[in-house]
């Protein structure tokens, strides 16, 4: 790509200036490999047999995601360009593991995991990363990645195909809200057959507070005849969720079937041409410009901190008599930077008050949040009998877990934002970097907590029914019998029976209600246990998260703090060594400074236009064929 090229030249000929300052040079060489991988991630999301896989099949006009009438896709499979095609899985590294096959990847609590990449054949894919040829997951595969030949992927375009199992309110699919932040968009897929549901509805406003950057489709239009009325509709709840979130209705049947055909008003009919036109400009686009403001910034703030030296030095020497008041000042500066370097400056104030208020304040919303599902659960449990519905029960326990869960870390990763900018503010510089922080990954948060133990339906055999009323019926018997023995009658009479079957049933009775408010009481405590279960191993974990989210603002600042500490100590030292510059030394010296100054200038210039001006590339224009 041109403009890639173009930025990466810019970014080495920072590189070149930078001399001796290795903080710049390795500030410049983190944006260099960044510039490496130009690839624009979509994660394509939504419940299971929403027609999620067939959709990138459609857009790749490749089968290269399984497709079945059961759950299919179980493990993230990865789509992006490449010749030849062909297709790897990742799976945890054996120990000892050759380095050429294998790649190291940071989780979310701070730890590292190996992960090594096997080929497979592209036709034997759905073995490995469906249901129904890898049940359960049983050959641990992590994710699988495949390479094609496609011009819509090659503007750097990636398409994650993300499992749908359990429905987007389970336990198990947490983990489609880890990826969307390394995602660069989120493509959300729901068939036709009705309108958003209430989790898919709680879904994208989880997403949207994470990447507002959301397509929406509404797909299987060639099997729903209403499909349009039910358009209307979706349009209507995304609006209540965001202004200007896209519609898409499509059909991937007649795509794949225009492409066989060659059919390009068939392919205008499946909705295609105007996916496709979105995420090229819109998705592919939006991340150039993202990706040109990034390194523009980098390099003017590189620019800037190496004309700092170069500006004061060559102040003092075409300026002698003003060399003093001009030390002074950038002593004064370098004061104020190294405060901003020690422990006890303000934004470290700011950062280590505001990473426990947060702590406390996080700890105390995913208790709230789940004493309320405790209450709620609570009541339901006293206005029917748990056993017979138990399985439901703990199906809508678990998921109402999962949410409060997910809301928690959403807001959680909010907050941590916000305060990354509250420590930014304790800077001087127009416009200081926030560090990447990934609080809202929830992949994995509730894997420790336990399942929801059993219970006792309720149900009572005839044999039990019978032996409960018997044993309430034999004092009865036993009772009147004696007492109509008095008058002469047998102790077995329609007098004892009737009193037997009446305290019979008052038996059965008291002994169901009794067994009924035992098992209400079970259920409670099992509500209560899987609820403090959460508390007590997800709370951990968030404050694990918290913790790293402190090191990683630390961290970023402190180098920031560093660097600009630095840049004022070496423009006091240059400005000291020009003051005691001989007067021959001195020419020769301006002419070189002003060189430097004019390379660094035309840096900043090149990096100020990235900032300002559209982008160089030529955009793909929509195509109304089918890509191949």
């Amino acid at each position: 790509m041109a403009e890639t090229v173009r930025m990466t030249t810019l970014v080495e000929q920072g590189m070149a200036l930078v001399g001796e300052r290795n903080d710049l040079r390795r500030r410049l060489e983190n944006t260099r490999n960044r510039l490496q991988d130009p690839s624009v991630r979509v994660i394509v999301v939504g419940e299971f047999k929403q027609g999620k896989s067939q959709l990138i099949n459609a857009l790749v006009n490749a089968p290269v995601c399984p497709v079945d009438d059961d759950i299919a896709t179980t493990v993230p499979t990865v789509v992006r360009q490449g010749d030849p095609a062909s297709a790897v899985v990742l799976v945890p590294a054996a120990d000892g593991g050759t380095p050429e096959g294998t790649r190291v990847e940071l989780e979310s609590d701070g730890h590292e995991r190996t992960l090594e990449r096997r080929p497979v054949q592209l036709d034997h894919l759905a073995d490995y990363v469906s249901e129904k040829g890898n049940p359960g997951n049983t050959k641990n595969i992590v994710a699988a990645e495949v390479v094609l030949p496609r011009k819509l992927l090659a503007g750097g375009l990636t398409v994650v195909d993300s499992p749908g199992v359990g429905g987007l309110g389970s336990t198990h699919t947490l983990t489609t809200l880890t990826a969307l932040p390394s995602a660069h968009a989120m493509v959300f897929v729901s068939d036709a057959s009705q309108e958003y549901t209430e989790p898919e509805m709680r879904f994208l406003r989880q997403a949207m507070r994470i990447s507002p950057n959301v397509v929406c489709v509404l797909s299987k239009t060639d099997l729903y005849p209403s499909w349009r009325q039910i358009e209307d509709l979706d349009r209507k709840h995304l609006v209540e969720v965001g202004p200007d979130i896209p519609l898409f209705p499509v059909s991937s049947e007649l795509r794949l079937q225009a492409a066989r055909l060659q059919d390009t008003e068939l392919n205008a009919e499946s909705g295609f041409p105007a996916l496709i036109h979105h995420l090229r400009n819109n998705i592919v686009g939006e991340a150039a410009r993202i990706q040109r403001r990034s390194v523009g910034h980098d390099v003017l703030s590189v620019a800037e901190n190496l004309r700092l030296a170069l500006q004061s030095e060559l102040g003092a020497l075409e300026n002698p008599e003003g060399t003093p008041q001009m030390i002074a000042g950038l002593n004064a500066a370098k004061e104020d930077a190294d405060s901003l370097r020690k422990r006890s400056a303000r934004w470290q104030i700011t950062l280590n008050d505001g990473i426990g208020d947060l702590i406390a304040d996080m700890e105390y919303d995913l208790k709230d949040r789940l004493r309320r599902i405790q209450r709620e659960a609570e009541i339901a449990i006293d206005q029917g009998d748990p056993g017979p519905a138990w399985e439901q029960f703990t199906q809508w326990l678990e998921q109402s877990t999962a949410a409060a869960v997910s809301d928690t870390f959403v807001w959680t990763s909010e907050r941590a934002q916000w305060l990354a900018t509250q420590v930014a503010d304790h800077f001087s510089e127009d416009e200081v970097a926030l560090p990447a922080l990934k609080v809202a990954d929830t992949g994995g948060v509730l894997d420790p907590v336990a399942d929801i133990q059993e219970m006792d339906n309720g149900r009572l055999g005839p044999l039990q029914k019978v032996l409960i009323g018997m044993r309430g019926s034999y004092g009865g018997v036993l009772m009147f019998g004696l007492l109509t023995g008095i008058f002469g009658m047998a102790l077995i009479n329609p007098l004892s029976v009737g009193a037997g079957l009446l305290l019979g049933r008052k038996a059965f009775r008291e002994d169901k209600a009794a067994r009924l408010k035992q098992r209400q009481a079970e259920a409670k405590i099992l509500v209560r246990k899987h609820v403090d279960d959460v508390v007590f191993q997800v709370g951990k974990q968030l404050r694990d998260r918290l913790r790293l989210v402190q090191r990683a603002t630390r961290d970023h600042f402190t180098e920031i703090a560093e660097e600009h500490h630095r840049s004022l100590t070496e423009s006091v030292a240059a400005a000291q060594k020009a003051a005691a510059t001989y007067a021959v030394e001195r020419d020769m010296r301006i002419k070189e400074i002003r060189g430097q100054l004019k390379a660094v200038d035309t840096v900043a210039r090149e990096a100020q236009q990235l900032l300002d001006a559209p982008s160089t590339e030529n955009q793909p224009k929509p195509s109304t064929v089918p890509a191949g």
